[in-house]
């Protein structure tokens, strides 16, 4: 059964319904899989590697949200430099490069022009099967770039190809997203706050 399976007639009970399945998609985070999703953003950023980050539409916003939150949040009260870059952000590129080559290579031909061996690829795709986030992962496997993987439904194809999977049992496009930004948000403000001294935690907005 996916969510919604029948009409609803009040927005209460829709909104009832949603959180419960928000609330079962976050308990469906491998705890494991996030401790190494943060520890290899945390070694990458330490040795100064850059982080790419990737998605299409609603995952897009994620990916560009992120590079927010990660370049100008973690470095916040402490030591560390995070270089982060959205693929998605550049409409200019994104563009030249769907309408010159492919929009599936959107990804990966920036890939190759900026990724380096050592460095880190986000991709964001609720179903794990956008063509474009495939053929990134597959390049940074192959080109010494490991890899983060935010999937929903099935998985997909990203699932299996990344370094760590972070996979969010859900099957409404909503819940997923939602999951995925808080994913986002965890990995960014544990970086933070275990970077910083710990008498200013209490000090500052998270």
């Amino acid at each position: 059964m996916t969510f919604p399976d029948k009409g609803y007639r009040s927005i209460a009970d829709y909104c009832d319904d949603y959180l419960a399945r928000l609330a079962r998609a976050g308990a469906s985070i491998d705890r494991a899989q996030l401790a190494r999703a943060c520890a290899l953003l945390d070694a990458a950023f330490a040795r100064s590697a850059w982080l790419f980050v990737c998605g299409n539409g609603g995952s897009a916003a994620i990916a560009n949200h992120l590079l927010c939150d990660v370049a100008k949040g973690v470095q916040t009260d402490t030591a560390v430099l995070p270089r982060v870059m959205s693929l998605s952000a550049n409409l200019e590129i994104v563009t030249a490069i769907a309408n010159d080559v492919a929009f599936e290579d959107c990804f990966a031909y920036q890939l190759r022009t900026a990724a380096r061996p050592g460095d880190v690829l986000v991709t964001i795709s609720a179903s794990g099967d956008s063509e474009n986030i495939v053929r990134a992962l597959d390049w940074a496997g192959a080109n010494g770039v490991e890899s983060i993987a935010l999937t929903g439904f099935d998985g997909g194809r990203a699932a299996p190809l990344a370094t760590v999977s972070l996979h969010v049992d859900g099957d409404n496009y909503g819940v997923i997203e939602d999951t995925h930004q808080s994913i986002m948000h965890m990995l960014a403000q544990y970086l933070r706050q275990a970077n910083m001294p710990g008498a200013l935690i209490p000090e500052r907005r998270f």
